[in-house]
């Protein structure tokens, strides 16, 4: 086909097509890039509804003049439109069109939405909120109220006795932490009010008129039951309800020191504070409290003190038996089990020990010859060199019961043998007496001198023989025979025919050797 023929063809087709004006049919969809959203639809055959040839401003302009609401939005600075961020905005820099009829044409995304760019800035808990907590499902974002009655209407326990405007009791933080400035009314909030919720004083969550009087609110507290009246500001104060400012000691008789300013009203005052008038004596107080049973009388105060009842004051050194060492620290009944003004108790020891004595009276009664005060096992001051057994050598860094078995120390032996018993290596062979050739420095430090001590020289052979060489048999007492054959009757080759004279013909230096004698 010729130029001039296909020229001539486009113009019979845009001759016809404009002369089809029943049919709708415009050259506009002949290049339309797609079908329109469904709520767009009915404007596909009306493109100057939202085009403006040539000007993307006048667009701009058309969805505005189309979409009123949010148009009203960005003139008023409302809402996200109005957003210094959006408001300035071509619309098409967001939303777009011939997308087809299912597409979605609004670019949001719930989970990345700044709420900053709205009106209403999430703080506090609406920060933890979901989007549909606010925003319901069958209305669009921009229709949910940004006053707090909108969401909060149906948790107002106030029924709106209060009025709508939430914030200017609440916040954001928490529902409830109130900022109501308590102050500005005839009761300003202080020291313990200002903890107490707003329901304990206003039932039913109303500020109308309530009384001021501290009984009005805290009778279901009088813990009194109503006998100390009903001023409750003369002992109670706003700062804290048990810490008592009534003044004992300026408005009665009877100051309160020490324990007794600790003591509750009730201890004392269990009837009526205006009507019964008590008695200041202690024991009018504490015959309950009285551990002794009367036996000590009726004077507390000669002993006990107001500062501590459990520690005794009584000075026992102006007595006639000063309390020392243990017995500062013994209890006043264990001395004192009778009536303390009809008894008399002895001021010695025994007196007061002889149950205690576990030497059953073999030492006496004069516990203080050994004892004292300080304990009876410390500061022991017997002095053994004055019996008749005195500690010397290794005896006297020996313990005492190493000889004493029993506290009746009398029934010690004096006999070396009777505790050494089981050291004596002779076997009582050398006797009893160990004192004959030991000391008490030392089993091993011995000496005995057999030609000075004895009748008997030892000499020649007999000089170097061991001891129990002679000493054969367990002796009480050493007895030996100082002839010859009471020890060489074996070794006579004479069988006694030259009598047991033997010392006539030999000598200690060896049998060997023959001396005559006449």
């Amino acid at each position: 086909m010729t130029m001039k023929k296909t020229a001539g063809f486009f113009m019979l087709v845009i001759l016809f097509l404009a002369s089809q004006e029943a049919s709708a049919l415009r050259i506009e969809r002949l290049v339309m890039p797609g079908d329109l959203i469904q709520g767009h639809k009915k404007f596909e055959d009306a493109c100057e509804k939202c085009h403006v040839k040539y000007d993307k401003v006048g667009q701009t302009q058309l969805c505005r003049a189309c979409h009123e609401e949010i148009d009203l939005d960005i003139l008023k600075k409302n809402g996200f439109h109005g957003g210094s961020l959006i408001r300035d905005r071509a619309c098409t820099d967001c939303h777009t069109d011939h997308e087809g009829r299912n597409a979605n044409i609004v670019l949001f995304d719930a989970g990345t939405f700044n709420h900053d760019q709205t009106e209403f800035v999430l703080q506090g808990k609406h920060k933890d909120l979901l989007c549909d907590d606010c925003h319901q499902a069958d209305q669009k974002y921009r229709e949910a109220g940004v006053e707090c009655y909108d969401c909060h209407k149906e948790e107002d326990p106030h029924k709106k006795l209060l009025g709508r405007e939430c914030s200017e009791c609440h916040n954001e933080k928490n529902w409830h932490e109130t900022d109501f400035d308590h102050e500005a009314t005839d009761f300003p909030l202080m020291y313990k009010h200002k903890d107490v919720a707003c329901e304990s004083c206003h039932p039913a969550n109303v500020s109308k008129k309530i009384s001021q009087n501290c009984i009005a609110c805290h009778r279901i507290n009088d813990v009194h039951g109503g006998r100390y009246g009903k001023v409750c500001s003369d002992c109670h104060k706003a700062r804290g309800w048990r810490k008592i400012v009534f003044d004992h000691d300026k408005e009665t008789e009877f100051p309160l020191q020490y324990s007794h300013a600790k003591v509750s009203c009730d201890a004392c005052h269990s009837g009526d504070i205006y009507k019964d008038k008590l008695k200041t004596d202690c024991y009018s107080c504490h015959k309950h409290n009285d551990i002794h049973l009367g036996q000590y009388g009726k004077k507390c105060q000669s002993c006990h003190k107001p500062y501590n009842w459990n520690k005794v004051r009584f000075d026992h050194d102006k007595t006639d038996f000063r309390l020392k060492g243990k017995h500062g620290d013994v209890k006043c009944n264990r001395c004192h089990s009778g009536n303390l003004y009809d008894e008399d108790l002895q001021t010695n020891c025994f007196g007061c020990h002889s149950r205690d004595d576990v030497h059953e009276e073999n030492e006496g009664e004069k516990c203080e010859d050994c004892h004292n005060e300080s304990g009876w096992n410390k500061g022991v001051l017997f002095n053994h060199d004055m019996t008749s057994f005195p500690l010397v050598g290794l005896h006297a860094v020996t313990p005492c019961e190493e000889c004493h078995l029993s506290q009746d120390f009398k029934e010690a032996d004096l006999v070396c043998n009777k505790c050494h018993e089981k050291d004596d290596i002779h076997k009582k062979k050398l006797g009893i007496d160990c004192k004959l050739c030991h000391n008490p420095n030392g089993w091993k430090i011995w000496q005995f001198e057999h030609n000075k001590q004895t009748d008997y020289i030892l000499d020649g052979k007999h000089e170097g023989l061991d001891c129990h060489a002679c000493h054969t048999e367990p002796q009480l007492e050493i007895s030996l025979g100082s002839k010859c054959m009471d020890c060489h009757e074996k070794d006579d080759v004479h069988a006694g025919n030259f009598t047991s004279y033997c010392e006539r013909c030999h000598v200690t230096s060896s049998f060997k050797d023959i001396t005559l004698v006449r």
